[in-house]
Parts: structure tokens; C-alpha cells; sequence
């Protein structure tokens, strides 16, 4: 891949990104994959906490931070003092995107709040990813992925079964969906101001991306005032909807109507199912999932993984193989939709990082360029905006400016 420019949808948009750690990177990362210019202003001393997230790391540099801080510039900014701030300022000055994940009041005590910020570029959108939200009684909390998950219900509906010690989602589930409602908010905002004229404040939190994980449960807990519990793989709608043990390994199944579920009994034949009360429809199937899983168990241990992944292909069943992230990045359909892809970084040289998951027939987008060094476009950046060399220098001597040369 080259560093060269990429036409997105957002081309042309500007992106000032005060975050740090994962939300509010994803946020940067979702739109500056979609073509915007994101500035990454890191904090000095120091920078991302991410750049600290070690092991792993490649050549010196957190593999972590490398991830979710692709196709972004970067600059190092003492925002505690006052020649910083005026950096920061004229950044904004035609910025349309501001996005920050601050504990409540920070921005405000730095006196770069929206409210402050919305006077000097009144079109600015003013993105805030945060623990619990910027209302409500837990407001001032400080949030982590693990919080939120325990907070949300989700911890409560992962997991083997009832009785056991809770579980959260491998992935950080609430800090990656929180960054996407982050970009969301933030593209909807700029359309909202193609009409108005005007930016506006976009809220969300990990609180509440956790929360919208669980609307089929949610779904059931309305409707019958009782909370569902943990299924495993199983769904808490539709059953045969699970991981299911081969000869050799696992196997997923999705028999989630009943045409599905017919076609599973041919493909297994296993016919003689077909027959017994327990199974008829799918709200007995989930009134009897223990003996349904039993009875499916039996043909599924009879052969290997690939033989059934093969049969159901055949069958035009829906299935697939149990695969660890590194199987997952080999897969033919993982490579053929670019969800792998190939960067050169100043430091590490050739490295694989993760593609964009939008695809857009006229302006797609993509990867292009690697994550920033520390302080890697300080000089560029403030070239940009008006600053002469005399002026760089004394902020780098001043310790208010930190550059990667």
C-alpha cells in the first residue's frame, strides 16, 4: 500500500482527534479510513497511553496503538500550557470534527469545552466519547470496557451457563462499538449542518454501546420480566443456533427457521428428528435445547469438521468453522474482502494491519497509511496552520511541542 491520498466520502473533512486509549481512536480511525484527514494531537509527555501497551510490540512500537491509529497524522502538544492551547486553537479554527474521550470537565478546565470551542468555529461537531455519558448520575465516573460490559447486562448473558464465574466478550466490545456510534454521530452531524449551518455536540458512551449488545435479550426481558441468562454459543431465539463438537474440533450451525432446520436433518441424516414432539418447531427446540443439543451431537461427533463444512455447502446449509484470529486472517473471504492488509511503517517495515469493513462502490475509502510515530507531523502540521520555523523551534524548546525527526 502507498501513503499516498485516498478519495473516501469524507475526503476534505478535517479531524482533530484528542483521544486516547481505544474509543475514541476507533472513532478517528472509522472516519479517517473513510477518507478524512485526522490530526491525532497526543499529550506530552508520553503520548497515547497505548504507545505503552506492551507486549506486543514491533521494532520499539506497540502493535496495539498501530491498529487503531492508522491513516492518521500526528502532532505532541502540551495542552496544559497556554502556547499549546493556541496550537490547538488554530487547528480548530476550520476543523469540522473535534473528537474527545476525557473524564467530565477536562476540556472545560483547559477552557476548550464545546461551549468555548463553538464560539471561535461555530460549525464544529464536538465528539464525546466517555464512560457513562455526559448526563445522568454517573456522569463524572471514569468508564473501562470491563465496567461497561458488567454494567450493560452483557457479562450477565456470556458464558457457559448459570452459576458460573461471569464472563466478559473477549473483544472490547463497548470501547470498539462506542468509537463506530462515535462516527456515526459524528457523519450525521455533518449532514444535519449541510442544513443548518451549524455543528453540535455528539454524546455517547461505553455505558451505552455495551447496552445496545443486548437488544434480543432486552427483547425477552420486556416481554417477560425475567432477565435470560448465559447460552454459551447458543441464541436465546432460535434453536439448532450454535457451536457444535466434531470428530476433530467445532462447528457453528445456524438452522434459524424451520426450512433451515429440516435441511440440517437431511444433511445429517439425522430424518428420524424430524418426527419426535420435542423438535417440531422451533419454540419446542428451545424448550428442550439440552436434549435437542444431545440428540445433534450423537451425528455430529461422526465426522470431522471439514466433512461437514462440506456436506452443508453441498446442502446449502449455513455453517462455518470455529477459527482462531490468525486462521481468521488466512481465510480466503478474510483476504478477498482486503480485511488484511499490508503497510510499510517508517520503524517496522512491512506489517499486516486490519482493512475497513465498509465497502463503497464509488468512493470507498481504504487503508493507506500507517500509524504515526510520536510527534511524527508536529513540524508539517503547524507548517499548515501558519506557524514559521522561528515559531516551531522556540515551542520545541519550550518542551510545548514534541517532534519526531
Amino acid at each position: 500500500m502507498t501513503d499516498a491520498p485516498m478519495k473516501g466520502p469524507l475526503d476534505g473533512v478535517k479531524v482533530i482527534e484528542l483521544a486516547h486509549i481505544m474509543a475514541g481512536p476507533v472513532c478517528g480511525l472509522m472516519l479517517a479510513d473513510l477518507g478524512a484527514e485526522v490530526i491525532k494531537v497526543e499529550k506530552v509527555p508520553g503520548g497515547d497511553d497505548t504507545r505503552r501497551m506492551t507486549p506486543p510490540e514491533q521494532a520499539g512500537e506497540s502493535s496495539a496503538f498501530m491498529m487503531v491509529n492508522r491513516n492518521k497524522r500526528a502532532i505532541a502538544v502540551n495542552l496544559k500550557a497556554p502556547d499549546g492551547q493556541a496550537v490547538l486553537r488554530r487547528l480548530l479554527a476550520d476543523a469540522d470534527i473535534v473528537i474527545e474521550n476525557y473524564r467530565q470537565g477536562t476540556m472545560e478546565r483547559l477552557g476548550l469545552g464545546y461551549e468555548a470551542l463553538r464560539q471561535e468555529n461555530p460549525g464544529l461537531i464536538y465528539v464525546e466519547l466517555s464512560g457513562f455519558g455526559r448526563s445522568g448520575p454517573y456522569a463524572e465516573r471514569g468508564g473501562f470496557d470491563l465496567i461497561a460490559q458488567g454494567m450493560s447486562g452483557l457479562m450477565s448473558i456470556t458464558g457457559e451457563g448459570h452459576g458460573r464465574t461471569p464472563v466478559k466478550v473477549g473483544a472490547p466490545v463497548s470501547d470498539v462499538v462506542a468509537g463506530i456510534l462515535g462516527a456515526l454521530g459524528a457523519v450525521s452531524a455533518l449532514q444535519a449542518r449541510t442544513q443548518t449551518g451549524r455543528g453540535q455536540r455528539v454524546d455517547t458512551s461505553l455505558f451505552e454501546a455495551a447496552i445496545v449488545q443486548t437488544y434480543w435479550q432486552s427483547a425477552i426481558a420486556f416481554a417477560t420480566g425475567s432477565s435470560p441468562g448465559p447460552l454459551g454459543s447458543a441464541h436465546p431465539l432460535n434453536a439448532p443456533y450454535q457451536a457444535f463438537a466434531t470428530a476433530d474440533g467445532y462447528i457453528n450451525v445456524g438452522a434459524a427457521n424451520q426450512a433451515n432446520w429440516l435441511r440440517l436433518l437431511e444433511a445429517l441424516g439425522a430424518q428420524a428428528l424430524a418426527e419426535d414432539s420435542r423438535f417440531a418447531d422451533n419454540k419446542s427446540r428451545m424448550a428442550h435445547l439440552d436434549e435437542l443439543v444431545a440428540a445433534l451431537e450423537v451425528y455430529f461427533k461422526t465426522r470431522t469438521t471439514a466433512d461437514w463444512l462440506a456436506i452443508f455447502e453441498q446442502a446449502g446449509f449455513p455453517a462455518g468453522p470455529v477459527l482462531s484470529v490468525g486462521e481468521m486472517h488466512r481465510d480466503p473471504q478474510a483476504v478477498a474482502r482486503e480485511m488484511v492488509v499490508d503497510l510499510d511503517h517508517p520503524s517496522v517495515g512491512a506489517m499486516k494491519t486490519l482493512g475497513l469493513p465498509i465497502k463503497l462502490s464509488d468512493t470507498p475509502g481504504g487503508v493507506t497509511r500507517p500509524a504515526p510515530l510520536y510527534g511524527q507531523h508536529s513540524r508539517e502540521v503547524l507548517r499548515e496552520i501558519g506557524f514559521d520555523a522561528e515559531e516551531i523551534a522556540r515551542l520545541l524548546a519550550d518542551g510545548v511541542l514534541v517532534a519526531h525527526d
